[in-house]
């Protein structure tokens, strides 16, 4: 073989793989504190739209900081390649048809508008879930405030290093005042006009 590298008008298009499915690609980027309610809402996210018979990939700090990033810190530089390479994984599932639902908190917002210019701002959606540090702290569903105030953890955000909520998020659901219910039913109801077909395309 001369060339063993695709050639890429050869494979199969993103619009071909789109009308496979049913469904076009986008990216919903769950951010806000520790806390905040981003894995819950993401698990809830994906069966509300899978009730919808869309396909989805959640990506989390679970099947991210255990495979790809697991050679990664907390480290300044290492959290940026961690988004880094998120991103550019979630460029390549919605490239295929599929809504990737990120779980991360992506504390800045350079963070998320790198990941907005990897995936494509037309496939993106920044989600804040946004609720009070001491709503979070009260539910410390890892215990993990619970080892920063003794003193177990350094750097933690939204404690010892900042985090810089979203200005102008595509989407914004207040969990500290929301049910979970009612927070994806608001996120749902934005995303899925951008995920289903027009009625004269399918």
């Amino acid at each position: 073989m001369d060339n063993v590298f695709p050639v890429f008008d050869q494979i199969l298009s993103r619009k071909e793989k789109e009308k496979m499915l049913g469904q076009r690609g986008c990216a919903l980027w769950l951010t806000g504190l520790s806390g905040s309610g981003k894995t819950t809402l993401a698990r809830h996210i994906e069966k509300r739209l899978a009730e919808k018979g869309c396909l989805t990939q959640i990506l989390d700090g679970d099947n991210i900081r255990t495979g790809i990033n697991n050679n990664l810190g907390f480290g300044k530089e290492d959290r940026q390649e961690n988004i880094r390479r998120i991103a550019e994984v979630t460029k390549l599932f919605v490239q295929c048809g599929i809504v990737t639902i990120n779980s991360f908190i992506s504390p800045s917002q350079q963070m998320r508008d790198m990941a907005r210019d990897i995936i494509g701002s037309d496939d993106f959606f920044e989600v804040f879930v946004d609720a009070p540090l001491d709503v979070c702290e009260e539910r410390d569903v890892k215990g993990l405030y619970k080892k920063v105030r003794a003193g177990e953890i350094q750097n933690f955000t939204g404690i010892g290093a900042p985090y810089e909520a979203p200005l102008n998020p595509d989407i914004h659901v207040q969990t500290g005042k929301l049910t979970v219910d009612e927070s994806v039913r608001h996120i749902i109801e934005v995303v899925m006009p951008r995920i289903t077909f027009p009625a004269s395309s399918t």
